[in-house]
């Protein structure tokens, strides 16, 4: 399955959020549905993280203009117990 971009997983986790506010889940599926929803969050979360380092790489150049410099720091090199508790 190809990975989902970052509007897919948005709309996805909205769903999931519909459906555990109609409280009508048996509790199975709406752990699975709760579980599911986390899941989502931290890749969004992950995804906006990533592209707000892409952005802030962005600098001035002499000349006034914007430069992009390479990323340095990859998600992988991330330490995911370094990333702000909701």
């Amino acid at each position: 399955m190809a990975p989902k971009n970052f509007e897919q997983s948005l709309k996805d986790l909205e769903k999931i959020v519909k459906e555990l506010e109609k409280g009508d889940l048996p509790l199975e599926k709406a752990l699975k549905c709760f579980e599911d929803g986390v899941a989502l969050s931290k890749k969004c979360t992950q995804m906006l993280d990533e592209t707000e380092q892409k952005i802030s790489q962005l600098i001035k150049d002499d000349d006034g203009g914007l430069t992009e410099q390479e990323l340095l720091i990859q998600s992988s090199d991330i330490d995911p117990s370094s990333q702000p508790s909701e």
